[in-house]
């Protein structure tokens, strides 16, 4: 099976516009997450951009981008106009979305995404987790939480909330994951998420991922050790830029 990476990447960020272009030890933070991309070295890699500096950025590290339309609701939507433009042919079987801003995820991460598509047929979507380590996550709306019943028994996610009260995240401490926003789409299940509606909880809680667990599709999470430092805000930037500055 062949797999892309799509980086999906627009400038306007509602609390930290522009941070595509942030500069990260002299190189800014779209082009680190292309590296870090090329090294897992699970397929070839392009930038599915909402504006023109990025591409142009991406162009001058000899990277591939293409322009986007700058409307779409989700990265997922982008990533699908890219993928149509870059693989008319349908060439590429699975299709790795890699958020633009997660500057240090490591490769082998990166690398599971594929791996849980291969290994469960039943899976539409794969995704990625962690285990939380502190009860004050739970009310912070910033952590998506992954909800899994069981996962020692199945890695299919049951629902994603943004806080979480904390008697029932003590009582489900070990059915409750730090959600990291990547995910690895099989083509037909792409096809099929972009042109469902948005759902009700989707436009709510602004998570594209309701969109599929609203409409019976199944996510499958694999967890990981080490949670990268997703750039949201201006906190978060100081925080990679001390962190990978190291």
């Amino acid at each position: 099976m062949k797999n892309v990476i799509i980086i999906p990447s627009r400038m306007q960020s509602s609390r930290l516009p522009g941070k595509p272009l942030a500069d990260i030890e002299g190189l800014p933070m779209i082009v680190h997450v292309y590296h870090r991309a090329l090294e897992a070295d699970c397929g070839d890699v392009i930038v599915a951009a909402g504006d023109k500096e990025i591409c142009e950025v991406i162009k001058k590290h000899g990277g591939e981008a293409i322009l986007t339309e700058s409307s779409h609701p989700s990265g997922s939507d982008r990533i699908h106009e890219a993928l149509n433009i870059f693989d008319p042919e349908k060439n590429y079987e699975n299709i790795i979305n890699l958020q633009g801003d997660l500057p240090d995820i490591r490769k082998d991460a990166i690398r599971k995404i594929p791996l849980l598509l291969y290994s469960d047929e039943s899976t539409d979507i794969s995704t990625l987790g962690a285990y939380i380590k502190s009860f004050d996550m739970g009310d912070n709306p910033n952590v998506v939480k992954a909800i899994v019943r069981d996962y020692k028994r199945s890695k299919k996610v049951d629902d994603f909330v943004r806080t979480i009260d904390d008697k029932k995240m003590r009582k489900l401490r070990r059915s409750i994951f730090h959600h990291i926003g990547v995910y690895g789409y099989r083509r037909k299940a792409l096809e099929r998420f972009v042109h469902l509606k948005q759902s009700v909880r989707e436009k709510k809680k602004k998570l594209e991922q309701l969109r599929a667990l609203d409409n019976n599709m199944v996510i499958s999470i694999e967890l990981i050790d080490n949670i990268p430092v997703g750039v949201d805000t201006e906190e978060d930037l100081n925080l990679i830029r001390k962190k990978m500055g190291e």
